[in-house]
């Protein structure tokens, strides 16, 4: 919901790089659940990244998407702030399809992915 959103991304992104953003209002409701379907972004599929708990569970592109655990209010949740590493190299980097990126952490919280890397 957007009043999840929009804190969340005002105060991950200052400096304003992310250019959309997709809550319940953005989605396809189908089977009694809300998906979330990019393709009515009208937008380039290799540039969008969908970060979301439920990423591959919401998602109709899961090629796209970016998991991170839910937030379930707890004080030392970093959860997103770890995600801004990948987050700044995709922007500085600018892939030429970004699911080629995501493929090659087959599926995994990439977030924990690269604190294992650095020996967090």
């Amino acid at each position: 919901m957007n009043m999840y959103v929009d804190p969340v991304c005002e105060r991950l992104d200052t400096d304003h790089c992310i250019r959309y953003r997709l809550s319940r209002g953005a989605t396809k409701y189908q089977d009694g659940k809300h998906y979330r379907d990019l393709s009515k972004l009208n937008r380039d599929p290799a540039k969008i990244l969908y970060v979301s708990a439920h990423a591959f569970d919401s998602s109709l592109q899961p090629e796209n998407c970016v998991p991170n655990k839910p937030y379930k209010l707890e004080t030392d949740d970093t959860a997103l702030l770890d995600l801004i590493p990948f987050l700044e190299y995709v922007a500085r980097n600018s892939p030429a399809d970004i699911r080629q990126v995501l493929q090659s952490y087959e599926r995994k919280d990439i977030a924990s992915v690269l604190k294992s890397i650095k020996g967090e």
